[in-house]
């Protein structure tokens, strides 16, 4: 007779586990459902399944999504663990290859990246016929080192980090900021002296104050002048939608100037700025991951041939 403990283990397999963590993380079938590619019938599924195998509600319906029951939350950590082992596991005995993966890789940056990067990469994996899936997500700046140690993302591609336990970090490249505005905006052709840089309002990446709004505001101060933020918006795109259609002016990297040279023109500042700096960041246990190594090599490469 079998062992009714290993009967209940063979009854758990690893999308169980996949959806269980995902779950965890996301506290919404549906979340859940985009976060591992897979339908919401099918997280649904792998639920009923788990709360059979471990004989517990394990996520309760609210109005906003799903709460993990106490035996849910007792089980995470187990349930992570057992996840992690077995993908070094993998790692371990089965070398690489993105051609036969199915791995689903998670990057934070931002919306210019994503438009930049992603075309390339999904061609790249295109030609391998790999079933490998790539999830791109804005990037919240003030997030990414815990988003990173929590596995949430696998890679982040931004502007600036301090620095952080466990993560670890690359420059990609540097660059220099310009001013931006629509075609055809006079300052434009009057040129962006000091006073037209405070006399027009802006439009900023973000709704909440970043290190380059920190430094542009301190700079000012330190001239006794001062510029009005009319706008804050979460993405380049929202950016350069809005500044097309108003007289605001903002505040570019060079070269995401140049990818929006049909409808913006750029002029130098009337400010010294440090230069942008565009980092690689990555949670130390990734250094062993080949799957998260492969994918930093093929963004380094397609940065030098693009950015």
């Amino acid at each position: 007779m079998d062992d009714p403990s290993y009967a209940e283990v063979r009854g758990i397999d690893v999308t169980m586990l996949r959806a269980f963590d995902a779950l965890i993380r996301e506290r919404s079938v549906s979340r859940a459902a985009a976060r591992l590619f897979l339908s919401q019938p099918a997280v649904s599924a792998c639920l009923k399944r788990l709360r059979v195998a471990f004989g517990d509600e394990l996520f309760v319906r609210t109005q906003y999504g799903v709460e993990p029951t106490p035996r849910a939350l007792a089980l995470a950590p187990g349930v992570e663990s057992v996840l992690s082992d077995l993908q070094r596991l993998m790692s371990r005995h089965q070398p690489f290859d993105p051609a036969a993966s199915d791995r689903i890789l998670r990057v934070a940056g931002s919306d210019h990246l994503c438009r930049t990067l992603m075309p390339g990469l999904c061609q790249t994996l295109g030609a391998l016929g790999s079933r490998m899936r790539v999830s791109w997500s804005l990037a919240d700046y003030s997030k990414t080192a815990e988003e990173l140690a929590r596995g949430d993302i696998d890679l982040a591609l931004i502007p600036r980090i301090t620095q952080v336990t466990g993560v670890q970090t690359s420059i990609l490249c540097e660059d220099s900021y310009v001013g931006v505005a629509r075609l055809g905006h006079p300052v434009l052709a009057s040129g962006l002296d000091l006073d037209a840089f405070c006399a027009w309002r802006h439009v900023v990446l973000g709704q909440s104050r970043s290190v380059l709004d920190d430094t542009i505001d301190s700079q000012l101060a330190r001239l006794d002048r001062r510029r009005v933020v009319q706008a804050g918006v979460n993405s380049f795109s929202q950016m350069v939608d809005l500044l097309a259609e108003t007289d605001l002016i903002a505040v570019f990297p060079q070269r995401v100037a140049r990818r929006y040279l049909q409808a913006l023109g750029s002029r130098p500042l009337p400010l010294e700025l440090p230069d942008y700096r565009l980092h690689a960041c990555w949670h130390k246990r990734s250094e062993a991951d080949e799957a998260v190594v492969w994918l930093r090599g093929q963004v380094i490469e397609a940065i030098e041939r693009t950015l």
